[in-house]
C-alpha cells in the first residue's frame, strides 16, 4: 500500500481511485476506509449525513484517513457512499467539497469503442470539461485521450495548480482519462498536467476546450454552450428546401479581428456581438450573400490570420465568449446571410500547450517528419491514418455546424493534404504503398470528412481550396471525387490578375489567359476568388495590381470586377476589395475606412460593387 501511495503522490499512477476514495479495510470487513490527499490542508474532517469524523493526516505530504464502521453511518446501505470533506487550509480558509475519488466512471464502454474505431461524431459532447450532474451532484467532467501518458491530473485555480489533488484514471485500453471534480463551475480556468513516459510533465490546453485565455495566456476556460436560444428557424427551414447550388452566391470573404477595430484602442478586437451591429449591416446593404470568415479558432499567433489553430473546438477569445459568435451567426441568419468558416484539418502549430507531442508522443501528428513536418510553415500535420485522430478532426467539423449553426466549411490548404511532396524535395517525402505520390490516408479523410458532413447536414456548403488539377474535387465520392461540393478557381485567379496587370496596350498578347478558364469552367462547382492570399506579402492591393495612372487603375479595377461577376461561378471578394482598399490588408488594423468616406472615387467603387451584387443576384444566368 506504501508504493501505491508513492506512486501517486508522484503523479505516477493510472488509477488513483485504487487508493483514494472508500475502500474496504482487509483486516475487518465491517469497516471502510476513507483517504483524500490534500497537501495545503490543515486538517481535514469527514461528513457523513449528519456526523462529522475528524480524519488523522499520516503522511506529511497531506494524506488523511479515516476509518469507520459500516454501523456509525446514517445510511449504510447506500451505494456509492455518500460522503463530504470539510478542509481547513493552512491559511485558515475552508471549503466543503464532495469527494471527487467517490463517483464512478461515466464515459460507456460504447462510446469508448466508437472513438478507438474512429466514428464517434459526438465526441465534443464527451471529451473536454463537461458542465453537468453526476450521481445527483453538480460539478464537471473532465475527459481527455492521452493513451501513452502514465498519468494525467486537471490543474486550475481550485487546486492551486497542483497536480497531486486531481489525478484522473484512464478507462480501459481506451487511451481515455477521466475525472469528475464536483462544485467546478464555469468560468474556471484550467489545464492538463500529463505524465510522459519518459518521466516528463507537460501542461497542455484541452484540445476540447470551448473557450480559453486570451493570448499569450494558454489555459482553457470552462464554458456552456448549450444555452443560447436560436431565432434562426425560419432561415434553417429554407435552407433545406432549397439548394445552395441553384442560389446566387457572392460571398464577403472578412477577416474579423481587422475588418474594424476600437477607434478608441486599434490594439483591441472588435467581438462578434460588436461586429454583428456593424458587419451584418454593411453586407446586406452591399447586396452580399455570404459571409466566409478566416478562421476563429483559437490560436496563438496573429500573425498566422488563425490558420495555425490550437483549439479546434474553441471560439478565440480575441472574439469574446462563444454567446457573441452565436448572436453574430442568428443575426445573419435573420438578415438572409449565410457564414461560411475557414476550417484548417491540414496541420496545427508547434506550440508547447497544444497538440504537439501531446502525451510525450508523436499522438496527433505523424512520428516520421516526412510525413508529419511541414516545411513550409514549420508546422505540423495530422495523421490522417489514425483513427482517433481522425474522429477529432469530423467532429470539429461537426461541431460548429451543429453548436454554431454555421452553413458551410471552407478546407483550408487542400493540396497539401493531398499531395505526399507536397512542398517537399527529392528525398524528403515517403511514397505511397503504389509507389505514388498521392496521400491515400488524406484522400479517405476527405472522402469520409464529406460524406458525413453531407448525412448529418444534407445543405453544408462544404468548399475545397484546392491549387492543383486533381480530379473531381466537387464531384460525389461514389463517383471517384473527394466529395466536395464547391472547389476556389485557382487557376482563373491566378490568369485572371496576370491579364489585367498588364498593360492593355500588350493584353492583345495574352488573350488566352482571359479565356482559358472556359475551358474548364465546367468540370466543378467553382467559386472565383479574389481573396486574402492575392493582397498580402509584397502581391499589393487589387488595386494598386492594376497598371496605368489612378483613373486608369479604378477603370480597370472595375473593369476586372464585372469580368469576375460575368464569367461562370460563384464569387469571393475579399473585404476592402469593394471598395479598392489602396494598400496591402495587415491584420493587425483596420481597413482604410476613410478612403470611401472621403474620397469619391473609393466611394464610386462600392456603389459600383453594389450594383454589380444587384445585378447578379436579378439575373438568373448567373448563378443557375
Amino acid at each position: 500500500m506504501k508504493d501505491l501511495y508513492k506512486k501517486i503522490l508522484f503523479n505516477d499512477h493510472y488509477d488513483p481511485f485504487q487508493f483514494l476514495g472508500v475502500h474496504q479495510s482487509k483486516s475487518n470487513s465491517q469497516d471502510i476506509i476513507i483517504r483524500t490527499l490534500q497537501p495545503s490542508a490543515q486538517k481535514v474532517a469527514l461528513i457523513t449525513g449528519s456526523q462529522k469524523h475528524q480524519m488523522k493526516k499520516i503522511e506529511p505530504e497531506g494524506l488523511f484517513e479515516s476509518q469507520l464502521n459500516k454501523a456509525e453511518l446514517d445510511f449504510p446501505e447506500l451505494e456509492p457512499f455518500d460522503y463530504q470533506y470539510d478542509i481547513t487550509f493552512q491559511a485558515g480558509n475552508k471549503i466543503l467539497i464532495n469527494d471527487p475519488y467517490r463517483f464512478i466512471p461515466q464515459l460507456s464502454e460504447q462510446d469508448r469503442y466508437l472513438f478507438n474505431f474512429g466514428t464517434n461524431y459526438s465526441l465534443y459532447n464527451l471529451l473536454g470539461a463537461q458542465l453537468g450532474m453526476h450521481q445527483k451532484v453538480s460539478g464537471t467532467m473532465f475527459r481527455v485521450w492521452a493513451p501513452n501518458a502514465r498519468a494525467v491530473a486537471v490543474i486550475g485555480h481550485f487546486n492551486g495548480w497542483d497536480c497531486r489533488v486531481h489525478q484522473m484514471r484512464v478507462l480501459g485500453s481506451s487511451g481515455i482519462w477521466e475525472l469528475f471534480i464536483p462544485g467546478i463551475v464555469e468560468n474556471e480556468l484550467y489545464r492538463f498536467k500529463i505524465k510522459t513516459a519518459a518521466g516528463h510533465f507537460l501542461e497542455k490546453s484541452d484540445p476540447f476546450q470551448f473557450s480559453g485565455e486570451t493570448r499569450p495566456q494558454t489555459a482553457s476556460s470552462i464554458r456552456n454552450i448549450n444555452r443560447y436560444q436560436w431565432r434562426d428557424h425560419e432561415w434553417q427551414k429554407t435552407k433545406r428546401a432549397t439548394s445552395p447550388y441553384d442560389k446566387p452566391m457572392s460571398i464577403y470573404e472578412v477577416h474579423p479581428g481587422s475588418w474594424r477595430r476600437d477607434p478608441s484602442n486599434p490594439s483591441r478586437f472588435l467581438t462578434f456581438k460588436e461586429l454583428a451591429d456593424q458587419l451584418i449591416p454593411y453586407v446586406k446593404d452591399m447586396g452580399f450573400t455570404h459571409i466566409e470568415l478566416l478562421p476563429v479558432a483559437e490560436h496563438p499567433l496573429d500573425e498566422s490570420w488563425g490558420y495555425q489553430v490550437t483549439g479546434s473546438f474553441s471560439l478565440s477569445s480575441r472574439y469574446g465568449v462563444p454567446d457573441d459568435f452565436m448572436y453574430f451567426v442568428d443575426q445573419c441568419h435573420l438578415n438572409n446571410i449565410a457564414v461560411i468558416l475557414d476550417w484548417v484539418p491540414a496541420h496545427f502549430p508547434k506550440d508547447p500547450h497544444g497538440l504537439a507531442q501531446f502525451d510525450g508522443t508523436a499522438l496527433y501528428e505523424h512520428e516520421d517528419p516526412r510525413k508529419g513536418a511541414h516545411p513550409e510553415w514549420g508546422t505540423l500535420i495530422y495523421n490522417y491514418g489514425r483513427k482517433e485522430v481522425i474522429n477529432f478532426l469530423i467532429a470539429s467539423a461537426l461541431f460548429w455546424l451543429d453548436k454554431y449553426h454555421i452553413d458551410g466549411l471552407r478546407v483550408d490548404a487542400v493540396a497539401s493534404m493531398l499531395y505526399l511532396d507536397y512542398a517537399r524535395k527529392h528525398g524528403e517525402w515517403i511514397p505511397n504503398c503504389y509507389g505514388g505520390k498521392e496521400n491515400l490516408e488524406a484522400i479517405e479523410f476527405i472522402k469520409h470528412l464529406n460524406s458525413i458532413i453531407f448525412d448529418h447536414y444534407p445543405h453544408t456548403l462544404m468548399i475545397a481550396e484546392e491549387s492543383t488539377s486533381f480530379y473531381g474535387v466537387s464531384k460525389p465520392a461514389d463517383q471517384g471525387g473527394l466529395g466536395f461540393g464547391f472547389k476556389w478557381n485557382m487557376g482563373w485567379m491566378n490568369d485572371i490578375l496576370s491579364y489585367f496587370s498588364k498593360d492593355p496596350l500588350f493584353r492583345k498578347y495574352h488573350h488566352n489567359a482571359l479565356t482559358f478558364s472556359l475551358m474548364y469552367a465546367f468540370s466543378e462547382n467553382f467559386i472565383l476568388p479574389l481573396s486574402h492570399d492575392e493582397v498580402v506579402h509584397g502581391k499589393r492591393s487589387l488595386l494598386e495590381k492594376m497598371p496605368g495612372d489612378i483613373w486608369q487603375k479604378f477603370a480597370n479595377l472595375r473593369l476586372l470586377l464585372t469580368t469576375m461577376y460575368l464569367h461562370p461561378g460563384k464569387k469571393l471578394l475579399f473585404m476592402g476589395g469593394e471598395f479598392a482598399q489602396q494598400s496591402e490588408w495587415y491584420c493587425k488594423q483596420s481597413l482604410d475606412w476613410h478612403l470611401p468616406e472621403t474620397n469619391p472615387k473609393h466611394n464610386q467603387t462600392m456603389i459600383f460593387v453594389r450594383a454589380l451584387n444587384t445585378f447578379y443576384r436579378a439575373h438568373r444566368a448567373l448563378w443557375e
